[in-house]
């Protein structure tokens, strides 16, 4: 985008936000960042330089520095999850019966991609970018001193054949492929399934999976012990270059029904703890199905490969064209270590107590409502976000919503700012009983207007934080002194999301959630 506009669109955005000193401080340090022939402009013009040799200026830099730089845990911090409606089964046969039908629906999702037949998807009647989907399969976040990477096997000279199978913090490589290349058929997938769990009855084993959980330097540290044996990193290779991941849990513990749906998500999200079934979990893994004997399920994935979209099509397909596909070989993945990791156990248990979970169907009206009054429904939602949280806090506050790119070749993402002007007048306005009825639902009207403009802004790629990120980049990349724009107080405040939220188009009835790391 130009850079006039993005330094606008920024001062805009901080007007909700700011009191007008604060402001008019703020105002004459981007007028001077964004002077012809200043910093800003030689900046701009780098990168302008750098869109024109590349398919995407921004995607790689935006994922290694959001994601694999990070180095918080990936539970909880960043990993997302999704929930889907239990299944009605309760025992374990069943729960069999089902892993088996997902596996082979997985496959054939798979099979699509490999041959082209994935149809290409539209938004608001543009194709978007199907790069993302080969890259599901076979990938894994590798931990590393300082950032990680993400490994893709799936275009390796020997293509992968085999998914992980977790049962009891056992981990099964489960082929399942024949040798002729064809696909197991739901019965030889089942037949090996009740193999393994003949195999993993509970033993003493530590729950190795726990280490995935822990701070990225201290799981790259025991990540360089493990594979300094040759069991152990042969282990860890089976899980990395498997296709995708199965988690065979126990139920999720029950205390009523009200809560029932809140635990299912927070047990897909990140196991429910050491004792329950996070040792199940190796959580750099792209894509990781949960099946429970209690007929919960979902799927967790790291999201420097995935995205949301994609994911819901592929949850999609899984529900809508379970397809059989035709002997198997099992091997059984076995860790050792010398020294026991108890304290990570103490960590975990902590991070998962600090999180509240709440689930809940709201259904007193759904999307037609604001359509019927030519409303966006997910601007209405914005702004109604907005209200909520002035009127518990007393305050707007820094707040994004989820814009796709994917109309651009290697487009990820970008943020919608949902404070604006507008949207502060309607929630001053909304409790003031001196204003009418009528002047309330205009002031809601055009906040929600506003809102679906910055919405339209961000999906032509003209939105400000990606962009506001490369001049950034660009100048440590230059070994510049970062920019004073970056350095002010009102920069860091604006970036302290307080509230991130995020939808993804789907006809499931299902729960999207995660939690994203502050500065992000």
């Amino acid at each position: 985008p130009p850079l006039a506009q993005t330094l606008q669109g920024y001062l805009r955005a901080l007007e909700p936000l700011l009191p007008p000193e604060e402001l008019a401080h703020t105002r004459r340090i981007v007028q001077e960042f964004g002077r012809p022939g200043g910093l800003g402009s030689k900046l701009q013009g780098t990168l302008e330089r750098r869109a024109k040799l590349s398919k995407n200026w921004i995607s790689d830099r935006w994922v290694q520095w959001a994601y694999l730089e990070s180095r918080q845990p990936l539970p909880v911090h960043s990993n997302p999850a999704i929930s889907l409606p239990r299944r009605d089964y309760n025992d374990w046969r069943s729960q069999l019966v089902f892993a088996s039908k997902l596996i082979a629906a997985v496959l054939d999702f798979k099979a699509k991609i490999n041959t082209g037949q994935l149809p290409v998807e539209y938004m608001r009647g543009m194709p978007l970018c199907m790069e993302l989907y080969p890259l599901l399969f076979s990938s894994c976040r590798i931990p590393g001193p300082k950032h990680d990477y993400i490994a893709h096997y799936g275009r390796s000279r020997r293509v992968p054949t085999h998914i992980t199978v977790v049962r009891n913090y056992q981990f099964f490589q489960l082929d399942v492929y024949n040798s002729d290349g064809s696909r197991m058929t739901e019965s030889q997938i089942h037949a090996q399934l009740l193999r393994i769990r003949s195999q993993s009855w509970k033993t003493d084993k530590e729950p190795m999976g726990i280490l995935t959980s822990e701070h990225r330097h201290t799981w790259g540290e025991a990540y360089n012990r493990l594979l300094r044996d040759k069991l152990n990193q042969d282990s860890v290779r089976l899980i990395e270059t498997g296709l995708f991941s199965l988690c065979l849990d126990s139920p999720v513990m029950r205390i009523s029904d009200e809560k029932y749906a809140s635990r299912k998500a927070a047990q897909i999200l990140h196991g429910g703890g050491t004792f329950s079934n996070s040792g199940n979990r190796w959580f750099d893994k792209t894509l990781q199905f949960v099946v429970g004997e209690d007929g919960s399920w979902g799927l967790l994935y790291e999201q420097a490969t995935a995205e949301g979209p994609p994911i819901a099509t592929l949850l999609h397909h899984i529900l809508e064209q379970e397809k059989t596909v035709q002997q198997i070989s099992l091997t059984r993945g076995s860790f050792h270590l010398n020294t026991r990791k108890k304290w990570i156990h103490v960590f975990f248990t902590l991070l998962i107590n600090d999180l509240d979970v709440h689930v809940f169907n709201f259904e007193r009206f759904g999307k037609e409502l604001p359509k019927k009054h030519n409303l966006s429904p997910n601007s209405f939602i914005q702004v109604a976000l907005q209200l909520t949280y002035y009127r518990v806090h007393n305050e707007v506050c820094p707040t994004f919503d989820i814009a796709s790119q994917r109309m651009f070749r290697g487009g990820r993402t970008e943020f919608i700012r949902s404070p604006t002007n507008q949207a502060l007048r309607f929630v001053l306005a909304f409790d003031d009983p001196n204003v009418s009825r009528e002047a309330k639902l205009e002031l809601f009207r055009e906040a929600v207007d506003a809102y679906t403009a910055l919405t339209k802004q961000a999906l032509k790629g003209h939105g400000i934080d990606r962009h506001l990120l490369g001049l950034k980049l660009q100048a440590i990349e230059e070994g510049l002194s970062i920019p004073k724009v970056f350095m002010d107080t009102a920069y860091g405040l604006a970036t302290h999301w307080k509230m991130r939220t995020g939808q993804v188009c789907s006809h499931l009835m299902v729960v999207f959630f995660n939690c994203v790391p502050d500065g992000m």
